[in-house]
């Protein structure tokens, strides 16, 4: 779980004008942080240490240290909303979370091994990824950074599903908790797809032979 300290400050002056002020000031983010047994808090983050966070992925699935004025709260990132056209952001929502009660987040998939797939090297097929991430639950010291995936031994005509991947100790997915059905597939090994324009061009030269053999 990485270590991921933000600085923000309670924000009294509330409102879309505010919040606008605020950005235009380009110093901090308009946010909130809520949840557990506090009420919902407006606060601004400072924007440089906050913009370098959000370029590293596991940003988004750790616990984050947000210091309120000096006072730390433990919390995750539950919503950024961006600028519809410029690399900004515009607000962020925060949940508090408690190290006694599980979180559920979603946490990326990283595939490994590709270069060593046997169904990739061996046999000729090609990787389709079907998910990206994959919705966990957890305690908070048990939040992992990423799912692992190695492919190595997977061989062509294999699909993996949610049940094939291995979690870290103490934490389950959201999803196979529903039930078998919800045993979703994440990557699959297939041949290579013969192009179709590729076959047009066999047999448009096929044609031009047959028509001069006559």
């Amino acid at each position: 779980m990485s270590d991921f300290i933000l600085k923000a400050s309670v924000r009294n002056d509330l409102g879309k004008g505010a919040s606008r002020r605020l950005r235009r000031a380009n110093q901090q983010v308009p946010a909130v942080v809520y949840g557990g047994e506090k009420g919902a808090q407006s606060i601004a983050v400072e924007k440089t240490a906050f913009y370098k966070a959000i370029e590293d992925e596991s940003f988004f699935s750790s616990v984050i240290k947000l210091m309120i004025e000096g006072k730390e709260e433990q919390v995750v990132v539950r919503d950024l909303q961006r600028h519809p056209f410029k690399p900004l952001l515009t607000h962020a929502d925060f949940l508090r979370v408690d190290a006694t009660h599980e979180i559920t987040i979603n946490v990326p998939l990283h595939v490994t091994g590709e270069e060593k797939c046997v169904g990739i090297k061996d046999q000729g097929g090609e990787l389709h990824v079907l998910a990206n991430e994959v919705a966990i639950s957890c305690l908070p010291k048990d939040l992992p950074d990423f799912i692992e995936v190695d492919i190595a031994a997977v061989e062509l005509g294999t699909t993996l599903h949610l049940s094939d991947l291995t979690l870290p100790a103490g934490v389950t997915s959201v999803d196979l908790s529903h039930g078998e059905e919800h045993d979703n597939a994440v990557l699959s090994i297939t041949k290579v797809k013969v192009r179709a324009d590729a076959e047009d061009e066999d047999g448009e030269s096929e044609g031009e032979e047959d028509s001069s053999a006559e």
